[in-house]
């Protein structure tokens, strides 16, 4: 009898619905069982053989063939928790932020393909990316890991990136489901939030995403949302994600973000992970017992095993186990330094760059002698050959999983080899580092924040003294250039004095490398902000984060009024939105105020024009025109497609609804075309309900970002609904 006889769910011909549900008919309930829940295996005494020793293990079925699931976190690259894995290093991508400063989806995809392709040869089936949070708070300690502000880019580029991930035969997940937008007392927020909002904000994002990268599993948020953990939610799980958006696959918990039993396996989730940091195991022995007292019915835990089978079966961990091989770090490497250098921003420039090699240059700060800096978290990719520098973190909720690590990517080696003279000054000593600039055709200050999961930051402003070694270093050096490594927007009380500002982010594997090519004009700048910066916190919407500084829900406290946004309940911070769905740019757009640098901002060294917009309406809107490079040099140029939108609140605000990114060469000229989604047009209706688009005209504008208009006009839409 052949394999396909005696294990027809193993026969690759039938589809994956048929072969899950073959393999669901052979399952006792204790296997059922073990399949919904697993831990991490570096907490146990003994990690099975089969464990790749990562974040996340689940035993598989060997009798049926059902191979044992093996997680890392790999937001950035593939984690090394710990180290455990003595001496595997991977490579580490730019930070999300950098990613989405490209606008580049063909990018995206190549940059997850690399993660997977690394995790794959590793070990891992199950890859845990593909964050799009919205960055509804610069402070934010976790922004880096994710992919800015707007849905629609944010909903594209997680897409691709998964797809790319997923294209190695491994499963890779979406994150965190959903408005996880703070760190700080994270596990003890309630998100409030009205459906329509959210559904035209954080949830088109996952929705985008969802559709273009088709992830096998969406991990949940720690936090509540309108009252329930995002573990156990059932308008987020149930009626969303499975019910109107059909999703197949299943939802794992976040580690430590499992709450109970019956109510979590009836609100959606259908995996617990990393249970050794939940309060209990909730689906092992609880979870075979609520099935057996009919809380928790048969059918609901078929469908939560059916889900887990379908999504390994679906995108190849069964038919195409990974196999632990040689990665070609030195390629893997290349795609990192493609991502540095197309998402490292240049936000002014007043005639200093490109670099010529004839000058003198001075390097301060940053640890540019070292390396590159990295975010702090689960996402920490351990470099290959190890670290340039790490430095211990000794208090905070990070210190117990973080150090602050950097990549072995100098700047100062890159810069010397390009520079006829370079020398260098840490920037502790201001007077020294005045004097080396003093004496330099041009000064180059490197200017850095670390930011970490579980901590969000308290300021926009850079930590320690660099404000003041910069404002110092451009009076020593008229000619200075400030470097930013940073986790998000930071504060610029220098900017006036600053000759050039390039926000390189947290720059990856071959950070060094790229910004010297950039600073010497090898490489062109092509990033865009997909984040905007504002002037000050109290353009925020919420300038104040809750738990910040009076501490997390604590009975009998009072709750200062300078968090009007902020109510306490017991355990946990109930924390309104006001913003709703007009996050970063729509906010500021909505508020009438100019932000430092608005989304979509970017500089090059050539320049664009845009030329002969026409507009079609009906169902959506199309958009045509031509782009033309009328600089001198090579660049990449981002035209940026925004609409005028009455959203579920009855106001009309400004909304992105397309791009292009056009590469040209000097002289050249392109026409463009965008289509835009849609639900992008429309307000959503709760009460449908669906996506309206109540008809008539509609204001339309290209721009090279969110506040500068080049081209504009009108056309008409068709009054018609969609779906959820």
């Amino acid at each position: 009898m052949s394999q396909a006889e005696s294990r027809p769910w193993m026969d690759p011909a039938r589809s994956p619905d048929e072969r899950a549900d073959l393999l669901i008919a052979q399952l006792t309930l204790d296997e059922m069982i073990g399949l919904v829940h697993g831990p991490m295996p570096n907490l146990l005494d003994t990690p099975p053989a089969d464990a790749a020793r990562g974040a996340g293990y689940v035993p598989g079925v060997a009798r049926l063939g059902i191979p044992p699931q093996n997680a890392t976190d790999a937001s950035l690259g593939v984690a090394n928790p710990r180290k455990v894995r003595k001496g595997d290093g991977a490579t580490a991508l730019p930070s999300g932020l950098a990613l989405a400063s490209a606008w580049d989806p063909d990018l995206a995809r190549q940059a997850g393909a690399m993660v997977g392709a690394e995790a794959r040869a590793k070990g891992f089936n199950i890859l845990l990316g593909g964050g799009v949070n919205l960055t509804r708070d610069p402070r934010c300690g976790r922004n880096f890991e994710y992919l800015g502000e707007d849905p629609l880019l944010a909903g594209v580029l997680v897409g691709e990136a998964i797809a790319g991930a997923q294209s190695n035969d491994i499963v890779c997940t979406i994150k965190h489901f959903a408005i996880n937008d703070q760190e700080t007392c994270r596990h003890v927020v309630d998100v409030q939030i009205d459906e329509g909002h959210l559904r035209e904000s954080d949830l088109l994002a996952f929705q985008i995403g969802i559709e273009r990268g088709r992830p096998g599993s969406v991990m949940s948020a720690y936090n509540r949302l309108n009252g329930d953990w995002c573990g156990e939610n059932d308008f987020l799980l149930n009626r969303v994600l499975k019910g109107d958006w059909a999703y197949p696959g299943w939802v794992m918990s976040d580690w430590g973000g499992c709450h109970s039993t019956a109510k979590a396996a009836l609100g959606g989730l259908d995996q617990e992970s990393g249970e050794q940091l939940d309060k209990q195991v909730y689906f092992g022995d609880p979870l075979k017992t609520a099935v057996q007292e009919g809380e928790v019915s048969f059918e609901r835990l078929t469908d939560m095993v059916r889900r887990i089978l379908r999504s390994l079966i679906a995108h190849g961990a069964f038919d195409r186990p990974p196999e632990r091989e040689e990665i070609d770090y030195e390629a893997h490497a290349e795609v990192a330094q493609a991502a540095a250098e197309a998402g490292t921003v240049l936000l002014k420039n007043q005639g200093l760059l490109p670099l010529a090699p004839s000058l003198k240059v001075a390097v301060i700060g940053g640890h540019a002698d070292v390396g590159v800096l990295s975010g702090g978290g689960s996402s920490q990719v351990i470099p290959v050959g190890g670290a340039a520098l790490e430095i211990p973190v000794t208090i905070g909720p990070s210190s117990a999983f973080s150090q602050v690590t950097y990549h072995p990517s100098a700047p100062l080696t890159a810069i010397g080899a390009r520079a006829s003279m370079v020398c260098y000054a840490d920037g502790q000593d201001l007077a020294a580092a005045m004097a080396i600039a003093a004496q330099a055709d041009v000064a180059i200050v490197f200017a850095e924040q670390w930011t970490t999961e579980a901590e969000d930051v308290p300021t926009l402003a850079l930590p320690g003294d660099q404000h003041t070694l910069i404002t110092a270093i451009a009076s020593a050096n008229e000619k200075t250039v400030v470097v930013l490594e940073t986790g998000g927007p930071v504060s610029m009380p220098w900017l006036d004095d600053a000759a050039a500002v390039l926000q390189a982010w947290y720059p990856g594997a071959r950070g060094g490398e790229a910004i010297a090519r950039l600073l010497y004009g090898e490489a062109e700048p092509s990033g865009r902000l997909p984040i905007s910066f504002p002037r000050s916190v109290d353009d925020l919407a919420r300038p104040e984060i809750p738990g910040m500084i009076f501490g997390p829900p604590e009975e009998g406290r009072t709750i200062p009024t300078s968090y009007p946004n902020v109510q306490q309940h017991k355990g946990r911070f109930s924390v309104a939105h006001p913003e709703g769905a007009a996050v970063g740019y729509r906010w500021f757009d909505r508020q009438g105020t100019a932000p430092l640098f608005p989304f979509g901002f970017g500089l090059s060294y050539t320049a664009f024009a845009h030329e002969g917009l026409t507009l079609e309406g009906g169902e959506t809107v199309r958009a045509r025109f031509t782009v033309a490079n009328v600089g001198d040099r090579a660049g990449v140029d981002t035209p940026q497609l925004y609409a005028v939108i009455k959203g579920a609140d009855g106001i009309a605000g400004l909304r992105l609804i397309g791009w292009a990114r056009v590469a040209l060469a000097a002289g050249e000229r392109r026409e463009v075309e965008i289509t835009a989604d849609p639900r992008l047009l429309a307000a959503y209706d709760v009460a449908l309900p669906g996506w309206r688009i109540d008809g008539g005209a509609v204001a339309v504008s290209l721009r090279s970002d969110a506040q500068t208009v080049t081209l504009s006009g009108e056309t008409e839409l068709a009054a018609h609904t969609l779906a959820p």
